[in-house]
């Protein structure tokens, strides 16, 4: 009996890409990105109110500053670390180290050290707490840089960086004024570690991608040459060096402004309390969106062009237009509340710098990232600490035109942040990674 012959067969179908690769989001990394964003929550549900809480509980001024001293410092160690310790251990055993020191020392403080109002002991937990997020978050964004085409990098981190500033400060410090009415400030810090626990559980049980599971640096490297590499590149590769300074000043002047705008706003322009608060809410909501924006746009017209004018020109107008237009205008709200959008706009134009950064050492990925989040770091202290000096002699004026002035050098920066592909390098490629086991799995 004469076999039928087979029917025509035509090429392959094309594999038809899921929602979230059309969204710019890694395939593999979704659920992470809403682990994010739900820890990010929790941890930011503080942030607005647990100063004057520890306050009225019965802590001078003068401690609670210390005490927050001492959280900036851990936080900014562990931003560096974050990066270090990916390419020695992997990002997935980093934000797990995040997780549990955030959850263990959350635990610590609120069963023990706030009740007692233990000064040491708030120091301890609270100040070591501080090492929780930046392991946690920045890992995983050390997993995206790791794990993203590089055609579509921009917008993975732009994804990133919505996800982390939607929840600090913004959803988090929401959730705090709804449920403080409600239930009270303390068991409000209850209900943020819960959220730190489903965020945390998120990322780390639903996120398979196995670039995460291993560590990222060459085989063979030492554990010390890893860990401290990124200090070591920072010389060896001086666009590394550059593009650190460039993270350092794109939020030195948000710091700053934090510590000066606010008597600016209310006492000179005339701006209420609250008429500020909603001034500051509408700089980071805007913010939040253009971290999208900007993170789409970097990778149609380049990470480094977005970040040289976007950033950096634009920042160093809006920094200026948020002084001169209440102070020539008279303080009309409206125009206040656009200038503060619009300088939350140009603040996100340095997205695409956590996109370029890997690119500019694509062998030690990590230790980039951890070069970019030292000066992440480096900024929470530069800030502060510009306005210290400078305010008196100089004015909020002064200390605004200095702001202004390092916007634009970080933007004449940013032009220098060639790849090696823009600068026709040849750089050879990391060697493979050893397969990992089944034991390693979550």
């Amino acid at each position: 009996m004469a076999s039928t012959p087979p029917g025509p067969t035509g090429p392959p179908r094309a594999e038809r890409p899921a929602w979230t690769d059309r969204l710019g989001i890694p395939r593999g990394l979704a659920w992470g990105f809403v682990g994010v964003l739900v820890f990010m929550i929790g941890d930011g549900v503080e942030s607005g109110y647990l100063s004057p809480y520890l306050v009225q509980e019965g802590l001078s001024a003068q401690r609670v500053a210390m005490l927050f001293t001492v959280y900036g410092v851990t936080a900014s160690v562990a931003a560096w670390l974050s990066g270090a310790l990916s390419d020695l251990w992997g990002p997935r055993r980093v934000m797990m180290a995040g997780f549990g020191a955030w959850v263990g020392f959350q635990v610590l403080m609120l069963a023990i050290a706030v009740p007692s109002m233990n000064y040491p002991l708030l120091l301890l937990s609270y100040g070591l707490r501080g090492i929780g997020y930046p392991l946690f978050a920045f890992g995983f964004l050390v997993w995206i840089a790791a794990t993203a085409p590089e055609k579509r990098l921009g917008t993975a981190v732009g994804w990133f960086w919505f996800a982390f500033t939607g929840g600090l400060p913004t959803l988090g410090s929401l959730t705090a004024s709804f449920l403080i009415p409600q239930i009270g400030a303390y068991a409000t810090l209850w209900f943020s570690l819960g959220l730190v626990v489903l965020g945390g559980l998120i990322a780390l049980l639903l996120v398979r991608e196995r670039t995460g599971f291993r560590r990222l640096a060459p085989a063979g490297e030492r554990p010390l040459a890893t860990l401290f590499g990124s200090l070591a590149l920072l010389g060896r590769n001086p666009r590394i060096g550059a593009g650190a300074v460039v993270r350092m000043i794109n939020t030195v002047p948000e710091f700053g402004f934090l510590v000066c705008l606010p008597a600016f706003f209310t006492q000179t322009v005339g701006l209420s309390l609250s008429q500020w608060l909603r001034l500051l809410s509408v700089m980071f909501a805007v913010n939040i969106v253009f971290n999208l924006v900007f993170g789409v746009l970097g990778d149609r017209i380049g990470w480094r062009r977005t970040v040289a004018w976007c950033g950096g020109a634009g920042c160093t107008v809006t920094s200026l237009l948020l002084y001169y237009v209440p102070t020539l205008l008279g303080g009309q709200y409206a125009l206040c509340l656009l200038v503060a959008g619009l300088f939350g706009a140009t603040l996100a134009g340095y997205v695409p710098l956590s996109a370029l950064m890997p690119s500019l050492a694509p062998a030690h990925k990590g230790q980039a990232m951890a070069a970019l989040n030292l000066g992440a770091g480096a900024s929470t202290f530069v800030g502060p600490a510009l306005v210290a000096v400078f305010l008196g002699p100089l004015g909020v004026q002064g200390v605004i035109w200095i702001f202004a002035g390092l916007y634009a050098l970080s933007g004449v920066l940013a032009l220098y942040l060639r790849t090696p592909a823009e600068r026709g390098t040849e750089v050879p490629a990391p060697p493979a990674p050893a397969t990992v086991g089944a034991s390693e799995g979550a």
